[in-house]
């Protein structure tokens, strides 16, 4: 009987044995967004485009970006001399599915902007980003960002 029942389990998909928690997955996720927030915070263009999968669609306020696009768009924004000054998240909330593959952040992002002319701004911006877990690492596949809506005194 005993060998039967190591026979069977090694029948068991190894992504069965081996699947996380919601509540692991959840705090790779909020891991995962401090750290990719704070690569964009810096302007180090290199570590914050390594977060998005290739495949990666957006939603701007112009309309939907490929991540070859928004690449080369933010590289020469950047490159021109203006810089993210601060970057804070707030009221980050996440929701896990049901494999804990996949995950979908939803946050107000903070943003100090100083332009090349000197010119600083703070502005809220709404941030929706889908993640999926591929080959053991968070990968953000979607990205909706959008003002967000001003507060009333």
């Amino acid at each position: 009987m005993r060998a039967i029942i190591l026979s069977l389990l090694t029948l068991v998909p190894a992504s069965v044995a081996v699947a996380q928690s919601p509540a692991v997955a959840e705090r790779e996720v909020r891991a995962f967004i401090d750290t990719y927030n704070a690569a964009y915070g810096r302007n180090d263009l290199d570590a914050y485009f390594t977060s998005f999968a290739p495949d990666l669609t957006q939603w701007f306020p112009s309309g939907r970006v490929d991540l070859p696009s928004y690449q080369a768009s933010w590289r020469k924004y950047i490159g021109s001399g203006n810089r993210l000054e601060k970057v804070e998240v707030q009221d980050l909330r996440v929701q896990v599915g049901p494999s804990a593959d996949s995950a979908v952040a939803t946050y107000i992002l903070r943003v100090t902007t100083r332009t090349a002319a000197g010119a600083v701004s703070t502005e809220d911006n709404q941030e929706t980003d889908v993640l999926f877990k591929r080959g053991g690492q968070w990968t953000i596949v979607h990205v909706n960002y959008a003002p967000a809506r001003k507060q009333t005194p």
